[in-house]
């Protein structure tokens, strides 16, 4: 029996994208679905499986990545409350990667069957779903970007601002103040650096004044200029609906 208010986050989320009416709101919360409680490092589904189910993320936090052939891992992006994480796999026949818990997660997993019911259904909810997947696509560019063009005190400043702005939209902190969702070792995943390497860009960006750190806890001291350092601009996240303006500021 689903529970009235277990969907809302996906409600929120996909409200970024469009306006529900209150009968697709209710079309969402009416999906069935099975919450769980997943321990960290708990797989929400695993390259090369054949999905049943699509999760949305109620809390904790997870990522998307892939393993190298040398054992090496790539992170591409990390989710958070709100977010179907593997929305794309209601199509797709089969996993081209990973989407695992980093912490204690809630997820909610609802069948691919209902996802494509509902898309069919409500155009409004599935032009929601959709946009969601090509922001997604948009945030995997710019990371590439970040990775493969981006100096490493470029790259670490502008995940920064990128938790702030998305972290503050999901209710998890403020665009200045929260709590980095990932540890040094998976910052260095997501970034192609060593977690030695990212604790020296972190101490750097606080010896400019740009931030302060108290072990997980960021302030960010001057959200522009950290913006202008890490060649940061809003809109590749689409959040126009947010109240989320263009620029760094």
């Amino acid at each position: 029996m689903p529970n009235s208010k277990m969907l809302s986050p996906m409600i929120d989320k996909l409200s970024l994208w469009g306006k529900l009416t209150d009968e697709e709101k209710a079309a969402i919360i009416e999906l069935p679905h099975v919450s769980r409680t997943l321990a960290m490092g708990d797989f929400i589904v695993r390259e090369d499986e054949s999905p049943t189910h699509c999760g949305v993320v109620l809390s904790g936090y997870a990522i998307r990545h892939k393993i190298a052939g040398n054992g090496g891992r790539q992170i591409f992006s990390l989710h958070m409350k709100g977010d179907v994480a593997d929305l794309h796999n209601a199509v797709l026949r089969r996993a081209d990667h990973n989407v695992q818990t980093i912490t204690t997660a809630r997820v909610a997993f609802i069948p691919r069957a209902a996802i494509r019911e509902i898309s069919a259904r409500y155009p409004n909810v599935r032009e929601a779903m959709w946009y969601d997947t090509l922001v997604d696509g948009s945030i995997f560019r710019e990371w590439t970007l970040n990775v493969g063009r981006r100096d490493a005190r470029v790259r670490t400043a502008h995940l920064l601002c990128e938790f702030g702005i998305r972290l503050s939209v999901a209710g998890l902190g403020s665009k200045t103040e929260f709590e980095l969702p990932m540890t040094q070792e998976q910052l260095g995943d997501a970034l192609a650096l060593t977690p030695v390497h990212v604790n020296r860009m972190l101490m750097g960006l606080a010896s400019e004044g740009l931030i302060q750190r108290h072990v997980r806890e960021i302030h960010i001291l001057d959200y522009p200029r950290l913006a202008r350092v890490g060649d940061f601009d809003t809109r590749y996240l689409h959040l126009d609906g947010a109240g989320i303006g263009d620029g760094g500021g």
